[in-house]
């Protein structure tokens, strides 16, 4: 099924910023501006060091998210095997241009599309633990790298639960736990309870991070799907506090169709 294009209205923020400073683990060009495309730093054990600011790509004239417009934009039609009740749905909630979407109402996104929103996403990195701060509604995520397993029955939440494991250059993120209220993206792809979403992560360079989604969805969808795409570093970047419900005057005017 194509995706049809969504025009949808949310409340983000003005693009702010503190006084740049820049990353301790970016290298420097002769001329003083940060080197994007030495080789990807390591932490003290070895790893590939993910930590930074970065950025989900926007369309390059029209700047919109281009992935959370819609996660399946880099694929051909009828990529997204929707189940026929999950199109049903899919069309329903496309047809109401974001009336639903929790963003809109400043619900928490959920995963994948809180890493696709036009705002900084800041990796902190430590042996057993991984943080991902969202400038979006003020987020936070871990995911675990600990050794521990998916917990066979989770509460369910908005983020999930995520645990990780280390392949070579890649860090492995597997998760679970969802509730069925987010979308995968504004365009109104669905998900249900028994959604599970691994992420492969590979930091390319200094500039770059390259992150594989697979969405498995046996519920809402006839096989498990897969993007990737392509994070930049914002090496003078730094998160901005962002409180959604602060004069929020959006939400009496998303009626739908």
């Amino acid at each position: 099924m194509r995706a049809r294009a969504v025009w949808f209205v949310l409340a983000f923020p003005l693009w702010a910023q503190w006084d740049p400073v820049l990353l301790k683990n970016v290298p420097l060009l002769p001329d003083g501006q940060p080197n994007l495309t030495a080789p990807a730093p390591r932490t003290a054990d070895g790893k590939p060091d993910l930590s930074g600011v970065w950025r989900a790509p926007a369309e390059p004239r029209t700047f919109l998210p281009k992935y959370m417009a819609n996660l399946a934009a880099d694929l051909p039609p009828g990529a997204v095997p929707l189940r026929p009740a999950a199109a049903v749905l899919f069309e329903k909630l496309a047809a109401d241009i974001g009336k639903d979407l929790p963003s809109s109402h400043c619900l928490p996104p959920g995963v994948p599309i809180s890493l696709t929103v036009p705002l900084p996403v800041k990796i902190v990195q430590t042996p057993d633990v991984i943080v991902t701060l969202h400038e979006e509604a003020n987020l936070a995520r871990q995911i675990f790298t600990d050794g521990r397993r998916l917990p066979h029955d989770p509460v369910r939440t908005w983020m999930g639960y995520s645990i990780g494991r280390w392949d070579g250059e890649v860090l492995v993120v597997e998760s679970s736990g969802f509730n069925a209220r987010t979308w995968l993206d504004a365009s109104g792809h669905p998900h249900g309870e028994a959604l599970r979403i691994t992420e492969r992560y590979r930091r390319l360079n200094v500039g770059q991070l390259e992150m594989e989604i697979t969405i498995d969805d046996p519920e809402y969808y006839e096989r498990p799907w897969a993007v990737t795409i392509l994070f930049d570093l914002q090496p003078n970047g730094e998160m901005m506090e962002y409180v959604c419900l602060e004069n929020e005057k959006d939400v009496v005017h998303l009626v739908g169709q």
